[in-house]
């Protein structure tokens, strides 16, 4: 453990890979208690990813159901006037798309058309039912899905055909429209439009279901439509929704945009951003008790280690290894039997996350600050468990160590 010279003995320095080899020692001779101390940080690390990871995956599916609820999407309308009627620009899908925050946008247009089952009714026959003028990407923005049948195609906006609303297609005698067989058809102003899909309820655009949507193009041609929007929706980045009611306005009708009705926010986008503050402060909470618990048993492990190692202390001090070398083969050990621990709980966390957030239903989310943040915890936790049982090793002398019982 020392090197004469002709000053006197030098201590020999340790390399890192003796000081290696000399933790890992200390591990090996002791397999049962080393394992059973891993165990006690890995299920400490293994909380820590678990109460970071199912709660991120139950958030995860929470939001996804708020965000289903409009968190991200505004309409847009002019203001009634009896007057003089405001007209929006029929350019106003484009004008609103170039909004930067803005992901998706769609519109439609009262056509003032009648719709009727058969061209033996009335014409003067009221349906309560809206013939709209629709854009093609119209469901993408309101959430809403396809009940039977399609929905309005670029190819198809030029065509006699139609979309129903869920309540239309009830009142209108249309439950579903199956490929293969002949298709339904509607009496649209005075003539017949074929009925292609039916819509399911869209809870964030209750108007579409009590509506019969027909295709831009084919409005202009045969409804007499003048091509301005009465309606315009869009969906926005959440955290630039309010920026963006705030233009919205300017942007459609720049001469009096006070004539423009915007809808606020939904208030589920409110209560997303809450839950996301309240599982932050959850999974700091859980996780640093998780820490501790496995840093108590680290530090307890490295302590008796200490008390039954004394003898070896101080035959080793005897032949020459400084306090440093003392010092730093305990604390390696530490530090190496949390990282031990520190990976094998990492990998029990992911994979009961895994299995839990499957057997829920939720879409599984593994933070990877928790991936990281496990092994590095780990370590950290092992240089400050082995801290103090390394330094009461290092300060025996040879001759306490040697006799003690």
């Amino acid at each position: 453990m020392t090197r004469s010279t002709v000053d006197g003995p030098r201590p020999v320095r340790l390399s890192f890979i003796d000081m290696f080899g000399l933790g890992l020692l200390g591990l090996s001779t002791r397999k049962m208690r080393a394992v059973l101390s891993a165990l006690g940080i890995s299920l400490g690390i293994a909380t820590m990813v678990v109460v970071t990871g199912i709660p991120a995956s139950s958030q995860r599916a929470l939001l996804e159901e708020l965000t289903a609820l409009g968190t991200n999407t505004l309409r847009a309308q002019p203001m009634p006037r009896q007057d003089k009627p405001v007209l929006l620009p029929e350019a106003s899908a484009g004008m609103v798309q170039r909004i930067g925050p803005v992901t998706a946008v769609a519109q439609v247009a009262n056509t003032h058309a009648r719709v009727r089952r058969s061209d033996r009714i009335d014409a003067s026959y009221g349906s309560d039912l809206t013939v709209l003028a629709s854009s093609t990407g119209l469901l993408e923005t309101v959430n809403g899905h396809v009940q039977s049948g399609q929905f309005l195609t670029e190819s198809s906006q030029a065509f006699p055909v139609v979309v129903l609303g869920y309540v239309a297609a009830g009142r209108l005698g249309v439950d579903r429209v199956l490929p293969g067989d002949a298709s339904p058809a509607v009496f649209i102003g005075d003539r017949w439009f074929n009925v292609v899909g039916v819509l399911g309820p869209m809870p964030l655009a209750p108007e579409i279901e009590r509506s019969v949507l027909v295709g831009w193009d084919v409005a202009r041609t045969a409804l007499a439509f003048d091509g301005h929007p009465t309606v315009i929706y869009l969906k926005a980045r959440e955290e630039a929704i309010e920026d963006v009611r705030a233009v919205l306005p300017a942007t459609l009708y720049s001469e009096i945009p006070g004539l423009v009705q915007v809808s606020r926010p939904s208030d589920a986008l409110a209560a997303k951003r809450a839950t996301q503050n309240s599982f932050a402060a959850l999974f700091l909470g859980l996780a640093g008790v998780a820490l501790l618990v496995g840093g108590v048993g680290v530090a307890n492990t490295m302590v008796i280690s200490v008390l039954e190692r004394r003898k070896e202390i101080g035959l080793r001090r005897a032949l020459g290894a400084t306090r440093g070398q003392i010092r730093g083969q305990f604390l390696t050990e530490a530090v190496l039997l949390s990282s031990l621990g520190g990976l094998a709980g990492t990998a029990l966390g992911v994979l009961g996350t895994v299995g839990y957030a499957t057997s829920q239903g939720w879409p599984p989310v593994i933070p990877m600050t928790a991936l990281t943040g496990g092994v590095l915890a780990a370590v950290f936790v092992g240089v400050v468990a082995g801290l103090y049982p390394s330094i009461r090793a290092a300060r025996l002398t040879p001759t306490q160590a040697l006799s003690a019982q």
